[in-house]
């Protein structure tokens, strides 16, 4: 029982990796159900290691390693395929098609930020940069409204310099020194975790509204109140 944790973080890899396959073999309706099955067990091991008081130095590095490729390679890719087919017009591509190579800087950032992590004392209650699960949450978005029924169309994502841009500015929010709310509570009070509930109120009414939409809408939301929250609550105080 002692080795649960660590079987539900193997869990998320292999998650990770059957998205990866779900993605490049045209499988799209399968690639956002892995990735939130995945999403899943990285929020459950460590939830059973603290209720199990089992916590390892091994689990932590299968933890960051398991995440590289459901939060780090799984959103390059996907980046990687919403830049192939912007730039060929189809999903139907072939080959290696280099205009959509940038998109795996992503996953070379998420690397680095996963690394440093590890080694970051500052991040036991909060973020310092973006988080790779919201990173991958944002791409995911894209995908979905690319492949889903959303109320926002298709066209506006496909357009390869939007998504250069996206690849660039999401490259540097993962290894930037910005802080960040994150969801650990001390308590369950409003007080003194007013950002990540207005954040979940926020998501709700997204996913109310605009659907599948929402994925990516809502964590355009979560940087607006992180900048909101540096700019002008923590100047103040």
């Amino acid at each position: 029982m002692k080795q649960l944790p660590n079987i539900i973080t193997l869990i998320n890899l292999f998650c990770g990796c059957m998205a990866i396959l779900s993605l490049f073999n045209g499988l799209w309706e399968w690639v956002p159900i892995f990735a939130a099955i995945g999403l899943t067990a990285d929020f459950c091991d460590g939830l059973v290691a603290r209720a199990m008081g089992v916590y390892s130095d091994l689990g932590k590095q299968l933890d960051s390693l398991a995440d590289m490729v459901t939060f780090g390679f799984l959103p390059g890719a996907i980046l990687y395929h919403l830049m192939a087919t912007a730039h060929t017009g189809s999903f139907d591509y072939s080959g290696i098609v280099w205009p959509a190579v940038p998109g795996f800087l992503i996953t070379m950032l998420s690397a680095w930020r996963l690394g440093k992590f590890n080694i970051d004392t500052r991040q036991a209650k909060g973020f310092i940069g973006l988080a790779t699960p919201a990173n991958t949450g944002f791409f995911m978005g894209l995908y979905l409204i690319v492949h889903f029924n959303t109320l926002i169309p298709a066209e506006w994502v496909l357009h390869l310099p939007l998504l250069y841009i996206f690849a660039i500015l999401f490259s540097y929010l993962l290894i930037s020194e910005i802080p960040m709310f994150s969801f650990k509570f001390d308590q369950w009070g409003w007080k003194d975790n007013e950002l990540p509930y207005t954040f979940l109120i926020t998501c709700i009414l997204l996913i109310v509204f605009i659907r599948l939409a929402a994925f990516s809408t809502g964590i355009i939301a979560y940087l607006i109140l992180v900048s909101v929250d540096n700019l002008f609550v923590k100047r103040k105080t």
